[in-house]
């Protein structure tokens, strides 16, 4: 029997619901909580994306939820372009929030608790984890620290909590030590805009941040470092689902 379809068009009023419940304080068990998701995960962005063929029992689909957008308050605008995946209650979901701010974003600690709160509405029933994406400048550090402060707060204690990370913020510098998350992970893809710290080879990224220690982001047209070996993959789609091959990444990454 043919696998059945179903497109899922995520937007906001069509069921991306807010659990905020706050969760306690006490420990986040990074391998614990991250121990239970696929070790390949493929991102979905803002653009049509036909999954149908991912196996749902071994690869995970984390794709764009909600893009929250700063200037004098936190805004959060949902997702607008399809999304297929196969109807299987085995397939592990993770939504994906992206943070974007401009010249003039108000950056103080009422527009950190609204993002927060933003951001934790895009967790849905069933959803495994949460990730968050944005490319923090360095005047941007302390604030995005109390929005990921916050909205680890408002998730429940067991949910998982993500973010993307520049390769260099992994090894060039030690920002995001003791961020409350339980993974940062460094993307090996379309490099530092900086290229004065940008190394000749993707290898010669020592991770020496512990949160980035586990998983690689990776794009589908662009090389793999070696150490990607054991640890959990992203893989960003660099031509759209409907031309890369899903079935060639997830054989490379076995």
């Amino acid at each position: 029997m043919p696998r059945r379809r179903v497109a899922l068009v995520l937007i906001l009023a069509l069921g991306i619901l807010c659990l905020r419940v706050r969760s306690d304080s006490a420990g986040f068990a990074r391998p614990t909580r991250m121990a239970a998701l696929p070790r390949l995960t493929l991102w979905a962005w803002e653009r049509p994306s036909d999954l149908s063929d991912v196996d749902p029992g071994s690869t995970a689909v984390a794709y764009l939820a909600l893009t929250v957008r700063v200037h004098q308050s936190a805004v959060a605008f949902p997702r607008l372009q399809p999304l297929v995946i196969p109807v299987d209650p085995r397939l592990t979901l993770i939504p994906v929030v992206r943070i974007e701010t401009a010249s003039g974003s108000v950056l103080d600690d009422a527009t950190a608790e609204a993002a927060a709160t933003e951001i934790a509405g895009a967790m849905r029933p069933g959803a495994a984890a949460l990730q968050v994406d944005f490319d923090a400048r360095l005047s941007e550090r302390g604030w995005y620290r109390k929005v990921l402060t916050e909205l680890r707060h408002e998730l429940p204690a067991k949910v998982p909590l993500s973010i993307t990370a520049l390769a260099s913020w992994c090894s060039n510098d030690r920002w995001m030590q003791g961020l409350p998350v339980d993974e940062a992970v460094p993307m090996y893809f379309r490099m530092e805009p900086d290229r004065r710290i940008t190394p000749t080879t993707l290898d010669e990224y020592k991770i020496r941040e512990p949160l980035c220690a586990d998983s690689v982001g990776v794009s589908t047209t662009e090389p793999w470092p070696d150490s990607y070996v054991g640890k959990r993959v992203y893989v960003f789609s660099d031509r759209g689902w409907r031309v890369d091959s899903i079935g060639a990444v997830e054989r490379r990454a076995e």
